[in-house]
């Protein structure tokens, strides 16, 4: 079972079948949203102690270190920490995919 706050929650599980025959299941490819279709609810500039820290950041405004998975969907990125790599850069704060927005929340 894939918890709800995992950005596989909803991927397709399938089967994939391994050269000797045995079969273990597997998750789809997931393809990350198109950022302008997420619900935005604010913005946050990185911080100098959040300088290759997406990890703080997630917990910052998002309550939880590990939805910096959240980040990199939110700013067209691949991985979270491509995001951090200096100070002052803006990032877009949004819902996961699939959730309306929540006016009030971070300036949003």
């Amino acid at each position: 079972m894939i918890p709800v706050t995992s950005r596989y929650y909803g991927i397709e599980v399938t089967t994939a079948v391994l050269p000797d025959g045995r079969e273990v299941p597997c998750l789809r490819r997931r393809f990350p949203p198109d950022p302008a279709t997420l619900a935005p609810i604010g913005v946050h500039p990185v911080a100098p102690g959040e300088v290759n820290r997406p990890d703080l950041i997630a917990a910052a405004v998002l309550g939880d270190p590990e939805q910096s998975w959240r980040l990199a969907d939110a700013n067209g990125a691949m991985r979270p920490a491509e995001l951090t790599t200096e100070a002052g850069r803006v990032l877009r704060i949004t819902q996961p995919e699939g959730l309306p927005g929540t006016r009030g929340v971070l300036g949003g």
